[in-house]
């Protein structure tokens, strides 16, 4: 898979970038400044896709203010599918909001965890030895994944329980100010909640599973992303008018 041109390539990519942004940190972070480069690139990442967020909030707001309208369309129209989704969709075309475009920051940013993913575990980058999996975090390698760590003993259960933590918070935050306020506020508007959507608002706590199980430097990533993602939604919905 990582043979594929494409994504070699995304992956040749992102080893350059981390690399510079080594260097760069290096003087002042040392054996860390690898861990360090993964956060800034996620930093730069979420900085490129933030107009992307920007207009998924303010579609969150425009379907908010729309809702009494799609409901009605719903009583009147509940047992003509099709008419119901034409005169939906006339009313989000009138509006400029996309059912989708709560997807794009996630789907924009994809290729960048694939790439992270594959430039840890990759031996080779261009016919080069990969540099960057000798680079650690509290002496563990980036490109170890958790049981990885605990066969290898020394600090690797520990960095990975620190993270796993952090994980956890940010998926409990996300949680308890994203998640759980946009369901009441469907309930508010009288919006139908699909059965079991209750449980899905534990959808966020997959992330810690996921970051068990890739290499520490991915890891990292998600769990800097993840935090951006709870601060930035919650600075934007103050900032974006109703």
């Amino acid at each position: 898979m990582y043979s594929f041109p494409p994504i070699a390539a995304a992956i040749g990519l992102a080893h350059t970038v981390v690399t510079g942004l080594t260097g760069y940190f290096e003087p002042m972070f040392g054996a860390s400044a690898a861990a360090v480069a993964v956060i800034a690139l996620t930093a730069l990442v979420r900085l490129a896709v933030l107009p992307l967020n920007y207009a998924q909030v303010r579609g969150e707001k425009a379907r908010a203010r729309i809702m009494p309208r799609l409901l009605k369309v719903r009583e009147t129209h509940g047992d003509d599918p099709q008419r119901m989704t034409t005169e939906m969709q006339k009313i989000y075309t009138e509006e400029g909001v996309s059912p989708l475009a709560g997807c794009l920051p996630m789907l924009a940013q994809m290729p960048v965890f694939v790439a992270l993913y594959g430039l840890f575990i990759t031996p080779e980058i261009g016919g080069e030895p990969n540099s960057l999996l000798t680079r650690t975090l509290g002496g563990v390698p980036l490109g170890s994944a958790l049981p990885e760590a605990f066969a290898a003993g020394g600090p690797g259960p520990v960095v990975f329980a620190v993270l796993l933590a952090v994980v956890a918070v940010v998926a409990w935050a996300s949680r308890q100010w994203l998640t759980l306020p946009q369901l009441r506020q469907n309930a508010v508007a009288g919006q139908p909640q699909m059965p079991g959507l209750g449980a899905m608002s534990y959808l966020p706590f997959i992330t810690v599973a996921i970051a068990a199980f890739v290499p520490l430097a991915a890891g990292l990533y998600l769990a800097a992303t993840t935090a951006w993602t709870v601060a930035e939604r919650i600075v934007l919905r103050n900032v974006i008018p109703d």
